[in-house]
């Protein structure tokens, strides 16, 4: 089955169960173009990538020729790299301190370009994972929308693996209802059916429709 066809099959299960429209960020981080723009040319929008550079590279003259494109970085995004990920990407998912939104916010202001953003939030609170502790996101959203006018639409979690990830998903449902928030990015390939059935409005598929990286 070609990566086209298994889009085409995840994007008819993901809408047969889901009420508030989900859509599907397309992740292909490590995929050559070749691999995805049979799904461009099908009309897709919304894809994500997990490194700047590498978005950069790959994405900049698409983009500029094809404006219904919208490029969601899912990765970390490092202080050094604010200015080119507010040129390349139109979503960021990863914002997990002030000093990110201090320079983002400066960034767009520069460029006149308002970037959606997500809170990343570490559902699980790991050591090991990036994100903000689940009990300061309240004061963590005010402050990003108070004192850096940021235009914060959702939240996103990594559950913890090899766990139910459904507790995580109903909790960062909470959280977001909490801030009167519209969108949750949450759910990936191997659990964006519980993700959906949680709520969530934007799921990352990756390795379901292109197969294992590399």
């Amino acid at each position: 089955m070609s990566s086209l066809e298994k889009f085409i099959k995840i994007k008819s299960k993901v809408s047969s169960l889901s009420s508030i429209n989900t859509k599907i960020i397309v992740v292909t981080k490590n995929y050559n173009m070749d691999m995805i723009k049979n799904i461009i040319e099908y009309g897709h929008a919304d894809f994500g990538e997990n490194r700047v550079l590498e978005a950069l590279q790959k994405w900049s003259e698409i983009k500029h020729g094809n404006l219904k494109i919208k490029l969601h970085l899912i990765g970390q995004l490092q202080s050094n790299k604010v200015a080119e990920a507010c040129r390349i990407f139109d979503y960021i998912h990863s914002l997990d301190s002030e000093k990110l939104a201090s320079k983002i916010f400066l960034e767009q202001n520069k460029i006149k370009k308002s970037i959606k953003l997500f809170v990343q939030v570490n559902i699980g609170n790991e050591k090991q994972k990036s994100g903000i502790h689940s009990s300061e996101v309240n004061s963590f959203v005010k402050l990003c929308k108070d004192r850096y006018k940021l235009d914060i639409i959702g939240l996103m979690c990594i559950p913890p693996i090899n766990q139910d990830p459904t507790p995580y998903f109903k909790l960062l449902k909470e959280l977001s209802s909490n801030n009167c928030l519209s969108e949750l990015s949450m759910g990936m390939s191997g659990d964006y059916l519980k993700a959906i059935e949680c709520g969530s409005s934007y799921v990352r598929i990756g390795s379901a429709i292109f197969g294992k990286r590399d």
